[in-house]
Formats: structure tokens, C-alpha cells, sequence
């Protein structure tokens, strides 16, 4: 009877030697994923930073700092250059997109512009083929020409181009007849997607003007157009080539200022309508960008008079980022003022906005690559 405690003992003290030999055993837990570059950035900026991270802005002239400046001391998330800000020289272009990207190497500010080539360019040694001859030729065309430009774009600095055109048309009377790259959906989306894939690797890509602008004569950049065909028929006509560059890897989509009345009567760049069928219809998870936003302004309409009004509808629309690259110019303070009021009244959610500020660093850390 004497020998149970003893028994009882070396039972506890082989259990606990048990014990602690399978917690040895056990692999350690994995430390939490350290916070990537982004999150870290995110993470320090204010709820006006990250307002005035969603603006792509410009302002005339070719001064490297003052142009550098006025990102700089706005904080805006990029720089679109136009025909005022090309200077004589690459090297001097060099210079001047060096400044507008900043000193984070990192996350570097974008440094946009539209070259399509042919009758909107802004890179005088961009005479590479257009979409004038590219919609008659082989693909293979298309391919070679936009390889070309897009090096010629990243020789001088500039890391996103706003240079596909997915519209299609057959209609020698629209507005956009002479940008399109093919008159039939499917000459059009083989020469978009061949574009995008040309591009890979040099610029990030944009398709534009979603959902296309092909069936009207008239400049969006004048009026707002409006567009009298069904969901169905825009479905098999003006979808198809923006499907073919999503799918090829397109990083933007830049929405227009078009009406589909039969879809919503409020402009595509405004519309929550057309954002949700760019995302759940065609599957794009890439940066959301809206047209220059002034055009809103400059059609005349009443109801696009206010630019803080218009920036918080394509906000609540699904638009990630706003471009403002024409007259009437805009003040960054005003709209970060307005943004952040709309913010506090609880018409946009500062979540959307982090949302929104996280994609368009993301973007700025994709770009990175092209400087190297």
C-alpha cells in the first residue's frame, strides 16, 4: 500500500515529461506577416492624404519644381502631362518627370499622359503607327507600333499611359472614328488586347473610354452624349474589346462621361450602374479612373456645375481615382476640402476612401518597376 504515492508521482511526473516533450514537438506558430510597404504608408497617412492620393492633377508649364511643387505640396497621387508640359528636349522631359515622381523610389507619384499616337499624342517622337492605319493591318501591327511607343513613353519617364482605345465603331460620322483600333468587335478587341500585351512590362495600361463612346458623333469634352442603345446590344458591340484587355491584364479602366440612357441616365463616370457591370460583368479588379473630370463642367449641364459635387458622385459611383486634365482648372484644396466634408456627413465612407487610397498605392508600387 505504501508504494502507491510513490507510483502516483513518477505517473504525474512521466505525464508532464510527456507533456512538455509534445509541446517541443509542436512546430511554432508562424509570426504574423510583417506589414508590406503600403500598409505601412497607409498606415501614417491622414484621411486628407489619402484624399488627395486619388487626385491626378496638371497645371501648365515645364518647370520641373514647380510642377514638382505643386504635386508635392498637395500630396497628389499623380501628374498628367499635356501638350503645355512637354518641353523641347527628352532630356528635359526626363528631368521634369523625375521631379513630378518624387524621391520614394518605392512609391513613386504617377506620371500619366494620353499617347495614343496619331491624332492625340503628346510625344513628338511618337511616330509610330495609329490606330488611323493599325485598324486596316495585321495585328501583329498593332503589337509592333504599341511595343514601340510604350519604350518610347518609358524612356522619358512616364510610368501610366492612358493610350488604348477600347471603343469600337464602324461609323465613319463618330466622334472617336479615327482613334478606334478596329470597326467590328472582334478586329477591335484582338488589336486591344494585342496593344495591352505589347505594353507589359513598360507602362501600365489604360482601356478607355468605358463603355465606349463609338456610337455618337458627338465630343464628350463638349457635351455629355447620349447613347441610345440597350444593354444587349452594347453587350455584343462596344463590350467585347474592353473584355479582351481586361483579360490580357489591363491595370485602368478610365470611365466616360457618355449616357446610356436605356442603362442609366446618369454619365457612365457617375454611374454606380456601370461600375458594378465593369466589376461583376467583366471582372475587372484593376484601378478605376473617370475621364478628365472638368469635361463634366465644360458640357454646360446645371446639374455638373459644382466640381466638389461631381468628385463626390464618382466617388459613391466606384471610380478609385479622379483625373483633372482640362480647363476649367481646379483647386486641390477645394476638392480635398469638399471630399473630406462629404466624408464627415457620411456621403462617402472613409472606408471607401482607404480602399481607394490602397489601390492607388498599389499602383504607384506597381509602376516602380518601370524605373529600374
Amino acid at each position: 500500500m505504501k508504494k502507491w504515492p510513490f507510483i502516483v508521482v513518477i505517473g504525474f511526473v512521466t505525464v508532464g515529461i510527456a507533456a512538455w516533450w509534445l509541446q517541443e514537438r509542436k512546430p511554432a506558430a508562424a509570426p504574423p506577416p510583417r506589414p508590406s510597404y503600403v500598409d505601412t504608408v497607409l498606415s501614417r497617412m491622414s484621411l486628407r492624404d489619402k484624399i488627395a492620393s486619388l487626385l491626378i492633377m496638371n497645371i501648365k508649364g515645364t518647370d520641373p519644381a514647380v510642377l514638382a511643387s505643386f504635386v508635392t505640396a498637395n500630396k497628389l497621387g499623380g501628374f498628367i502631362l499635356m501638350g503645355p508640359n512637354i518641353p523641347g528636349t527628352d532630356a528635359a522631359l526626363r528631368r521634369e518627370t523625375a521631379a513630378l515622381r518624387g524621391d520614394d523610389e518605392r512609391l513613386p507619384r504617377l506620371v500619366a499622359t494620353d499617347e495614343e499616337g496619331g491624332t492625340v499624342k503628346r510625344l513628338p517622337g511618337d511616330a509610330y503607327a495609329s490606330a488611323l492605319t493599325l485598324k486596316d493591318q495585321p495585328v501583329a501591327s498593332t503589337a509592333k507600333a504599341f511595343a514601340d511607343r510604350s519604350a518610347l513613353v518609358r524612356s522619358v519617364g512616364i510610368t501610366l499611359n492612358f493610350g488604348v482605345v477600347a471603343d469600337m465603331t464602324d461609323n465613319r460620322d463618330s466622334f472617336i472614328y479615327d482613334r478606334v483600333l478596329g470597326a467590328t468587335p472582334g478586329a477591335a478587341a484582338d488589336r486591344v488586347a494585342a496593344a495591352v500585351q505589347a505594353s507589359k512590362g513598360m507602362t501600365l495600361t489604360t482601356l478607355k473610354h468605358f463603355p465606349g463612346h463609338g456610337e455618337t458623333a458627338e465630343d464628350s469634352h463638349q457635351v455629355i452624349p447620349s447613347i441610345p442603345l440597350s444593354y444587349d446590344v452594347w453587350a455584343a458591340r462596344d463590350a467585347p474589346p474592353f473584355e479582351a484587355g481586361i483579360a490580357t491584364g489591363a491595370d485602368v479602366v478610365m470611365m466616360g462621361h457618355l449616357r446610356y440612357d436605356a442603362v442609366d441616365t446618369m454619365p457612365a463616370s457617375l454611374s454606380k450602374k456601370w461600375h458594378d457591370i465593369l466589376r461583376d460583368k467583366l471582372k475587372f479588379n484593376g484601378v478605376v479612373v473617370t475621364d478628365a473630370m472638368g469635361m463634366l463642367q465644360a458640357s454646360g449641364d446645371p446639374a455638373y456645375a459644382s466640381a466638389v459635387r461631381n468628385a463626390v458622385l464618382a466617388l459613391q459611383a466606384g471610380s478609385t481615382m479622379l483625373l483633372y486634365a482640362t480647363d476649367p482648372v481646379q483647386n486641390p484644396t477645394v476638392l480635398i476640402d469638399g471630399i473630406e466634408a462629404a466624408v464627415k456627413k457620411g456621403d462617402v465612407t472613409e472606408a471607401l476612401v482607404t480602399r481607394n487610397a490602397r489601390a492607388a498605392l498599389e499602383l504607384r508600387a506597381k509602376s516602380a518597376a518601370f524605373l529600374r
